[in-house]
């Protein structure tokens, strides 16, 4: 067998249907579309979701609840993640980003999981009742902007 001789497989590839291109092509007049109705007309096909004129199943369910878009949205550090900066940092926003800990967002908030061992300065936008207790008794303050 030689390069030459590679086929595909018969019946693999088919040729293009040309509808529409007279009678003679066996896919004239109605173009394969049958005769009537909405299948037949240009733009006649429905999107999903569509049944039939019926209420749709989306439209039907109850809803609940609501999105509140006023809402504010914390990046939230743990002190476990403080503990890579050296004693008597002062930690903020930038800082943190800097070191990856928090994404593009403009407030964070400061939880206690993990243990704070070294007096740290932080500058966030909030923090948790049992976080702030850790810092200072390990001798840091906190500065609630």
């Amino acid at each position: 067998m030689k390069l030459n001789d590679l086929k595909p497989a018969k019946g693999s590839r088919t040729g293009r249907k040309r509808v529409g291109r007279g009678s003679g092509s066996g896919l004239g007049t109605t173009a394969g579309r049958g005769t009537k109705g909405q299948g037949s007309r240009s733009g006649g096909k429905k999107g999903p979701g569509f049944e039939g004129g019926q209420m749709p199943l989306q439209r039907r369910i109850p809803k609940r609840g609501f999105t509140n878009i006023f809402k504010t949205e914390y990046a939230v550090v743990n002190l476990r993640d403080l503990a890579r900066f050296e004693s008597g940092a002062v930690i903020d926003a930038e800082v943190l980003r800097a070191a990856g800990l928090i994404g593009n967002v403009p407030r964070v908030k400061v939880l206690a999981q993990g243990e704070c061992k070294q007096p740290l300065t932080l500058k966030v936008a909030a923090i948790s009742r049992s976080a702030r207790q850790k810092v200072e008794a390990a001798g840091g303050r906190v500065e609630v902007a």
